[in-house]
């Protein structure tokens, strides 16, 4: 087997890569919000393009999206920041999938064959595969990046999964984007009350599937 064709080969780029957008000082926005903020701020119209780009790379790379999603809020606003970055996680999460399915698929099972995870994801999307990436997706709490690898490594059709994706994370999406529209205006010493409202929103979406759970026990 050519080393181009070797998992390790996909994953020493992707770690490359991954340094590389962490020593670049634009990049380095990614963690850092109000910088974020500004250079989206002054970009006009192709900052929701870069945008989608930037958040969609960092999903593939495992670079958790909620600094992007709460900056996307201060920049796009409540509505628009949560479609960008559904468009953008959802993208990223395909990717992911992606990767997992055919390019780093030996070694993701060596990763992740012990996931107990991974046993209830090969029952799950055999019998309601849309309902549970649904479900899976709908907590905000669930690790997302590894939830995109573990897919990949299922049965699960690729229109099942980006459907279930883009529509199961928008709650959580909506919530962490509306911690950043109104942290913003606290910021400039607005009313405090829908800041946390949203946090409640997002407490309560956390709560959710453990409350389920629990009745189930």
């Amino acid at each position: 087997m050519t080393n181009h064709k070797r998992p390790r080969f996909w994953l020493a780029i992707a770690l490359g890569v991954f340094i590389l957008v962490c020593l670049l000082e634009p990049l380095q926005a990614l963690f850092n919000q109000a910088l974020l903020v500004n250079q989206l701020e002054g970009l006009g119209y192709s900052a929701v393009f870069l945008f989608i780009l930037v958040y969609s790379i960092a999903t593939v790379l495992g670079v958790p999206g909620t600094i992007l999603t709460i900056a996307g809020g201060g920049v796009f606003g409540l509505f628009w920041g949560t479609l960008w970055s559904v468009v953008g996680a959802t993208l990223g999460a395909i990717g992911a999938f992606l990767l997992a399915r055919y390019l780093l698929r030996d070694w993701t099972k060596s990763r992740f064959r012990r996931h107990k995870a991974l046993v209830s994801f090969h029952q799950a999307v055999l019998h309601k595969p849309l309902a549970f990436v649904l479900a899976v997706r709908f907590a905000p709490i669930s690790p997302f990046n590894i939830v995109n690898f573990l897919f990949g490594l299922t049965a699960i059709d690729l229109r099942n999964y980006a459907t279930g994706t883009f529509f199961g994370i928008i709650p959580g999406t909506l919530a962490y984007t509306w911690l950043g529209v109104t942290g913003e205006e606290v910021l400039q010493g607005g009313d405090r009350l829908p800041f946390f409202l949203a946090l409640g929103m997002l407490t309560l979406l956390s709560l959710l599937p453990m409350c389920r759970s629990h009745k189930g026990t």
